[in-house]
């Protein structure tokens, strides 16, 4: 194993210039880099946005063979191939969606060396032929992407991931470095015992991705909401929005198309073909919304995506952190915007209690939803909330909403006492039990056809809660559910009581919450105001990077890749502030190898001479 105290090669700065254009190293990557060329094995922890790819890209091109690299992204094999043939790095793939005439052609590629690095998926593992090919050639390393996807109690499990603890065994000589943007310590201890990772030096990059901005705000129409978030904070932005369900995937994109948004959904009920031509197209236009279920993301590369918001509450803090991590790879300002409301808590609650598993499965499900409920309700930093859930210190980052508009919060035990009053009372005295809208309605005294139905007016606690709105009642049960003061039924979705109500109806026990905002369009507003503009630029260099972006797109049109392949808008923000005038100066840009020089250097400086 390699020695901790590291020296920078001359051959990995070297590669890192020439073929990838940049000068230095970012945080981390050094160290790993070192340790995988020597010859060690890695797991290494890095958010997305933070580098991870170099760590095995570079290594793969210093060391001796072809760097083999375990992914489960098979409709974005094509594309992390592109990007590196565009830097001059040859790259293949094998996967189903090939020919037996394609296989043969990266087959034959590998076996006489000529790849740097090779692309498989691993179900590809299970079939004899491909790991017989690979004891054929010469296998630099193994790096296996997402490698949380071996967690069995993690939100994106993989079956196939748990035969690759057979690599140690079958090539014990070739180093292996496991690579994921999501693991709290459980989940990375987990990580490397499947894997056969034990010995491995673990790397724990920071999960702090401070130019995102971390906003959570109550649920009350979420059409509406995100609509004024897109028009006032991101109009033109491409972006992701994460719904529960296929149906709301579909209403939502409907709805912002027909509001002059341009959306595409993406879930499991489309057809294989829908699915790939939005993708693609997302990847390949700027400016695209891209409306999906969780189905959608893991791997996408995509840097310019500028706000990912969530229209339902996510399952975990993990998950949660993996689909906000897609935005803002760049390292611009991005917003992680989440709506979250009752129905939410109560839906999931249900889908936990009537899932599938045994108990220890459900109990670590309700472990994950009350964690993501402790991020949803903190009246502290978010960040702070969100590195420490990780295990990580944190400082209050001055650019999330509680730091930006800190919540208000208010000792609400008495409305507590008067919910869990109104559960008892319909359990003892009538034997039965509703959901949170009756209990409201019973509460501020509503004579509607159900409560007479069932002649609810004559209870004693009819009317009791007139000192608060329908919206503060929901935001009171929402937090009771939240700290596990009530509970839902699984069958009928009711309200119960739980161990912990009898203190608080004794008054042994005190119940802070936060208070439910006037409007929360306000904090939003005032959000958008305090938050830093998308893209910094002198005023005389944005026609210039305009101009450059529409060449990139034309480039890239042509090409049949994603504008990325060409260059991230990073690169060209630094070209029209420098205005390189000649092929030299271009080459001293961030992003801009020697292929990319070679390839598209006069281009670049043609389309600035246009501009001038």
């Amino acid at each position: 194993m390699a020695s901790p105290d590291f020296l920078e090669t001359p051959e990995t700065l070297d590669t890192l210039r020439r073929v990838f254009g940049y000068d230095a190293f970012r945080d981390g990557q050094r160290e790993i880099i070192e340790h995988v060329v020597s010859g060690g094995d890695a797991l290494v922890l890095m958010p997305t946005g933070g580098g991870k790819s170099l760590c095995y890209q570079i290594p793969a091109l210093v060391r001796k063979g072809t760097g083999v690299v375990i992914s489960p992204l098979i409709a974005l094999m094509q594309d992390q191939v592109d990007a590196l043939r565009a830097l001059g790095v040859n790259a293949g793939f094998l996967n189903s969606t090939q020919d037996l005439d394609e296989r043969r052609v990266v087959e034959a590629q590998f076996l006489a060396g000529e790849l740097d690095l090779l692309y498989l998926a691993p179900e590809r593992l299970r079939v004899p032929a491909a790991v017989e090919l690979l004891d054929r050639g010469d296998v630099a390393l193994f790096a296996i992407d997402e490698a949380h996807c071996v967690s069995q109690w993690g939100h994106d499990f993989r079956p196939d991931y748990l035969m690759l603890s057979g690599l140690h065994e079958r090539w014990p000589d070739v180093p292996r470095i496991a690579l994921t943007a999501t693991a709290t310590e459980a989940t990375r201890a987990e990580i490397a015992s499947r894997l056969r990772l034990e010995d491995a030096r673990h790397f724990v990059a920071s999960f702090d991705r401070p130019n995102i901005q971390y906003r959570i705000e109550p649920k009350t129409d979420a059409k509406r909401q995100l609509l004024r978030l897109l028009e006032t904070e991101h109009k033109n932005d491409a972006g992701i929005v994460y719904c529960l369900s296929r149906n709301s995937v579909e209403k939502h994109a409907a709805f912002l198309t027909e509001n002059g948004i341009e959306a595409l959904p993406y879930h499991a009920g489309l057809d294989a073909e829908t699915r790939a031509t939005n993708q693609a197209r997302f990847l390949r236009e700027d400016g695209l919304v891209i409306v999906a279920t969780i189905a959608f993301g893991m791997g996408i590369d995509k840097p310019d995506v500028r706000f990912v918001a969530h229209l339902d509450l996510p399952k975990s803090v993990e998950g949660y952190y993996q689909e906000t991590g897609r935005a803002g790879r760049d390292g611009l300002p991005s917003t992680a915007w989440l709506a979250y409301g009752l129905q939410d808590v109560v839906n999931l609650r249900k889908m936990i209690d009537a899932g599938e598993g045994d108990p220890a499965f459900r109990r670590r499900q309700s472990q994950h939803l009350d964690a993501m409920l402790a991020l949803c309700e903190a009246v502290e930093c978010r960040r702070v909330q969100l590195l420490n859930y990780f295990g990580q210190p944190g400082e209050p980052c001055g650019n999330c909403d509680t730091c930006l508009s800190p919540p208000e919060t208010w000792d609400a035990t008495v409305p507590a006492q008067k919910v869990l009053s109104v559960i008892v009372r319909l359990e003892r005295e009538r034997r039965q039990k509703f959901g949170a809208g009756h209990i409201i309605d019973i509460l501020l005294g509503k004579k509607n056809a159900k409560v007479i139905q069932f002649d609810h007016d004559a209870l004693k606690s009819f009317g009791i809660g007139a000192e608060l709105r329908e919206a503060e009642w929901r935001g009171v049960v929402r937090q009771l559910l939240a700290q596990g003061l009530v509970a839902v039924e699984s069958n009928h979705g009711t309200l119960v009581l739980t161990d912990a109500s009898a203190d608080v109806l004794r008054g042994e026990r005190k119940v802070p919450m936060r208070r439910e905002p006037e409007r929360a369009a306000a904090k939003t507003a005032k959000a958008a105001k305090d938050r830093k503009a998308p893209v910094e630029l002198p005023a005389e260099a944005a026609p210039v990077f305009e101009r450059l972006r529409a060449w990139r797109a034309a480039t890239a049109k042509e090409q049949g890749v994603p504008a990325y392949v060409i260059f991230h808008d990073a690169t060209l923000r630094e070209i029209a502030t420098a205005l390189p005038s000649s092929l030299a100066e271009l080459g001293k840009v961030n992003g801009v190898g020697e292929n990319k020089l070679a390839k598209y250097g006069e281009q670049v400086l043609e389309t600035l001479a246009e501009t001038a």
